[in-house]
């Protein structure tokens, strides 16, 4: 057993174990008067057992990979970590840059996990070439992906070493399912995890409505948690999604640990698919 496992985990195709919640970090890095709350959430979060941090060069242009470098500074054998580059930074040319400079600001010589953020212009070819370097040179143990779709994975998979990829992270939570339809499927099929970003949606009216669902709030009374902590075991409920909320207070971070212990019963994953029904068809990925 890996390190990283904890009361409820996802297995990687190579075999390491991580925690099904994670901790994100967006927006993270942005008010330098929030900086200690941030850093100290992160490390609550790690001593909980949520052991993967989920980062980017995008977030802050570079801020809260510097709050994760402070947070993980003493206690990095003991995190799972990720970071992504942008799409125009992904080439030959250019990433191995990039993941240096996010190293730099990360304290570390290594990357557990590197996702291309989302698809650009350079070839697939060429970044995932450039990902086998990096992984060759131990800046990265492993790669993957970020807000690909179906067609985006079956393309990667006939490249070479595009079977390679580790994860796709995208958007997932119960008011956007069209994943289930067959993105993971196809990645449950091929062996790799869905991590997904935004568990309990990202704000504005859908994440009210979510949240103020009677049925929503009467399942979480009965289970005795909050709202966000049903949702966020509800994207975890099959095993093999990898949720990566983020909690920038040590309130949330709580809530978001003991949210690994929730399971369902068969009629509460049917009351709540009688509100949010499942795909019937392919819907276009969602992204934000």
């Amino acid at each position: 057993m890996s390190q990283f496992e904890t009361q409820r985990s996802v297995k990687l195709a190579d075999g390491t174990i991580i925690p099904a919640i994670g901790q994100g970090t967006w927006f993270m890095g942005e008010n330098p008067s929030k900086e200690m709350d941030e850093i100290s959430a992160l490390q609550l979060g790690v001593e909980l057992g949520m052991t993967l941090i989920d980062t980017a060069e995008m977030y802050a242009n570079g801020g809260a990979e510097l709050i994760v470098g402070k947070a993980i500074k003493h206690i990095r054998n003991k995190v799972f970590l990720v970071s992504k580059v942008y799409p125009h930074n992904a080439g030959k040319n250019s990433a191995i840059k990039a993941c240096e400079n996010s190293l730099k600001r990360l304290q570390t010589d290594y990357l557990d996990l590197y996702l291309l953020h989302w698809r650009g212009s350079i070839p697939l070819a060429e970044t995932v070439e450039v990902m086998e370097n990096l992984k060759a040179s131990g800046k990265i143990k492993r790669w993957g992906v970020s807000n690909f779709d179906t067609d985006d994975m079956k393309q990667l998979w006939q490249i070479t070493n595009g079977k390679n990829c580790a994860v796709n992270q995208v958007l997932y939570h119960l008011g956007s399912r069209g994943i289930e339809y067959d993105l993971i499927p196809w990645c449950k099929d091929h062996q790799m995890p869905i991590m997904a970003y935004c568990p309990i949606a990202q704000g504005g009216t859908l994440r009210k409505d979510l949240m103020n669902n009677k049925i929503v709030q009467d399942i979480a009374k009965a289970k005795q948690c909050t709202t966000a902590q049903l949702l966020l075991a509800w994207c975890i409920r099959n095993g093999n999604v990898i949720a990566i909320p983020k909690a920038s207070n040590k309130t949330h971070v709580h809530e978001n640990a003991q949210a690994s212990t929730i399971s369902f019963n068969q009629d509460e994953l049917d009351l709540l698919d009688s509100i949010f029904t499942p795909p019937k068809h392919k819907i276009h990925l969602d992204i934000v």
